[in-house]
């Protein structure tokens, strides 16, 4: 080719670009993005701040820039892409039950959409109302995992400072490797992953909740959102779950009742009674063990894939394989990254680096929820590493926890229950003592706790020291 049609054919490459530059750039251009109150995008979450979001259309200046979005909008816009997605899976399920969308599910959706709170907020509570009751319909429970979903997200978007809830989100996702799945337990845990996840580029990870395991229906909407990446829990694995569990509490009850001078088997606060021959179970304990088994038999049916977990309640069967994961744990961890002293000592590091960087936030005061929600996680590994034996690692990790959020009383109750266990009672009750002349008003909650710790010590074997 000559220096002629060189030339000839690069201007024509220059002007081709000058008219994709001058598409791209049309003057007038608009688009929809989200904004928030001032109240909100100033991260202000007192009682007195407007919460309730709005989006409006902002035009494109002069110079073509768009103006640079703050935390509020930002995760205003990722609530109102959410609701879009959830709204659609709930048609889905409604489809697939062969029912009609209810009419409220529409104008919640329409509602979150909006950035209308107070009106999706009591839209949900008057459904929820209805949903253990002989009034509800298939329609209602076809939907309501949806449902569900899209109001936990909404509820912490509406509580927690923007940034905060950004910030802890994508700590959460980004300690996790390519293809892990993650189990959330608190509300935090739970719907702030979920959102950056449905919401956010990169890999979408299948995100789960330990707490919903015992529902069917929740199994099912696992089933229809992951089913082609995770063989889920059907219904069969969950009755046998719970056939499972009421068994092995039917022979701790027995042998209590045969035996009351022996260590008790059945577990503090575990609410198992023995009515007309036949064994009954309630309570959070009881909940939280069946929802124990079926993460269990989730792993069991997923063997090549990786877990992560961030706990509600300890779920101490997990606890073996198990080792820290930035602020999570992760469950069947292979050799290389076994639990030793060492790695409980980086994780320590770590919650220090972490307490540090938020007691000098002013967004994330003591007992905020921020706060609580970095304190929860730091008490789970501190649980973990107590079960293992490695209380030097544990203790801190407690401590720092407690000061994260002071009037929190489950990690100073752990800890306390640490020194019950290790021969340091006099310490435990000191402990408690403290934290009622910090908190008069949860004197009830810590003499519970002090009956609880009683019970322990009789389920452990250890003598009771007084």
């Amino acid at each position: 080719m000559n220096s002629n049609l060189l030339r000839a054919f690069a201007a024509a490459c220059f002007i081709l670009m000058l008219i994709a530059l001058a598409r791209l750039l049309r003057p007038g251009e608009t688009a929809i993005t989200p904004a928030t109150t001032e109240a909100s995008a100033a991260g202000d979450t007192g009682p007195d701040a407007t919460r309730d979001r709005h989006y409006v259309r902002l035009s494109r200046s002069g110079n073509n820039s768009k103006p640079a979005l703050t935390a509020g909008q930002i995760v205003g816009g990722k609530v109102m892409q959410f609701a879009r997605s959830r709204r659609d899976i709930a048609f889905a399920l409604a489809a697939k039950k062969n029912v009609e969308m209810p009419d409220w599910a529409r104008r919640f959706f329409d509602a979150i959409e909006a950035g209308n709170w107070a009106e999706a907020d009591a839209l949900y509570k008057s459904m929820k109302k209805l949903l253990n009751t002989d009034q509800r319909t298939d329609a209602q429970l076809a939907v309501w995992p949806a449902v569900l979903e899209t109001y936990g997200v909404a509820e912490v978007a509406h509580d927690w400072p923007a940034q905060k809830l950004l910030d802890y989100g994508n700590a959460v996702l980004g300690s996790l490797r390519p293809g892990m799945v993650y189990v959330g337990g608190t509300d935090a845990g739970r719907f702030i992953p979920t959102l950056l996840n449905e919401t956010s580029g990169g890999e979408r990870h299948v995100v789960l909740t330990q707490n919903a395991f015992a529902d069917g229906t929740y199994l099912e909407y696992v089933q229809h959102l992951y089913g082609d990446r995770l063989v889920a829990v059907d219904s069969a694995d969950s009755q046998r779950a719970f056939k499972d569990y009421i068994d092995d509490a039917s022979r701790r009850l027995q042998h209590d009742l045969d035996h009351p001078d022996e260590p008790k088997q059945l577990r503090p606060g575990e609410d198992v009674r023995k009515i007309d021959n036949r064994v009954q179970v309630s309570g959070q304990v009881a909940v939280m063990s069946i929802n124990e088994k079926i993460l269990q038999e989730f792993m069991r049916k997923n063997p090549d894939l990786s877990f992560a977990l961030e706990e509600s309640s300890p779920l101490k069967s997990t606890y073996p394989g198990a080792t820290p994961l930035g602020p999570l744990m992760e469950l069947r961890a292979g050799e290389q990254d076994a639990l030793t002293p060492e790695r409980a000592a980086q994780s320590l590091d770590y919650w220090r680096q972490t307490a540090q960087q938020l007691a000098n936030d002013p967004e994330a005061p003591p007992d905020s929820e921020t706060r609580k929600a970095w304190a929860q996680m730091a008490m789970a590994q501190a649980n973990l590493f107590a079960d293992r034996d490695l209380g030097a690692q544990a203790e801190p990790i407690y401590r720092l926890a407690a000061e994260l959020s002071p009037g929190y009383l489950t990690p100073v109750g752990q800890l306390a229950q640490l020194f019950q266990r290790t021969g340091r009672p006099n310490e435990a009750q000191q402990l408690l003592e403290d934290f009622i002349r910090s908190h008069p008003n949860q004197r009830a909650a810590v003499e519970a706790l002090r009956r609880q710790m009683m019970e322990l010590t009789r389920f452990d074997g250890h003598p009771v020291q007084r």
